[in-house]
């Protein structure tokens, strides 16, 4: 395990990470292309699918999307997808280059320092393409472990994945069911 400030200068390095969330431990890198595409082969998974950026607030995000300045993003367990008329980090967006997923988890102790210090990474569940979600650090696959930059410890965790709620249509839509019920997501959103 590494500390905060070792984990905090990987990210800045260009380095992936396994770091914890308010849900499943994540694998975390810098959101720049040649980062995200070695997080997508590490994972093993395409390219194509979307992973999402993770931050402390809206105003994190805005930095690398402008056009997402003020708006209203549920924070917690969702992973909220948004226009991206401008196509910024097309990497980060798969097959949907006009879209961006924005996640503001509910962050505590050592991932609120973490998403504090480095403001939005991309990440997506520290484990292998369809494979459990992890709840511990013993719970994420001893391939990944072996080839991030540093590990963060935050204890066990939920073990269930965000909710993922498509605004980018005429009405909202759960992509996947997660630690929030589709409802309660839908109703969220609705506010």
């Amino acid at each position: 395990m590494n500390g905060i400030d070792e984990v905090v200068g990987a990210v800045e390095a260009g380095q992936l990470v396994v770091v914890p969330t308010d849900t499943v431990y994540g694998l975390a890198c810098r959101p720049d292309r040649e980062a995200v595409h070695a997080l997508s082969a590490l994972k093993g998974r395409s390219v194509d699918q979307p992973i999402a950026l993770v931050a402390a607030s809206v105003d994190a995000v805005a930095e690398l999307v402008p056009e997402l300045a003020g708006r209203t993003v549920p924070r917690g367990a969702f992973t909220i997808v948004l226009p991206n008329p401008a196509r910024r980090l097309p990497w980060l967006a798969g097959v949907r280059p006009d879209t961006i997923g924005v996640r503001i988890p509910e962050a505590t102790g050592v991932a609120a320092e973490l998403l504090g210090r480095v403001g939005a990474i991309a990440a997506t569940s520290a484990n292998l393409h369809g494979g459990t979600d992890p709840r511990r650090l013993a719970d994420v696959p001893r391939e990944i472990l072996d080839a991030v930059g540093a590990v963060l410890d935050g204890g066990d965790l939920p073990g269930t994945p965000s909710t993922v709620v498509d605004l980018t249509g005429p009405e909202p839509r759960v992509l996947r069911e997660g630690a929030v019920p589709s409802a309660e997501a839908l109703a969220l959103v609705a506010e």
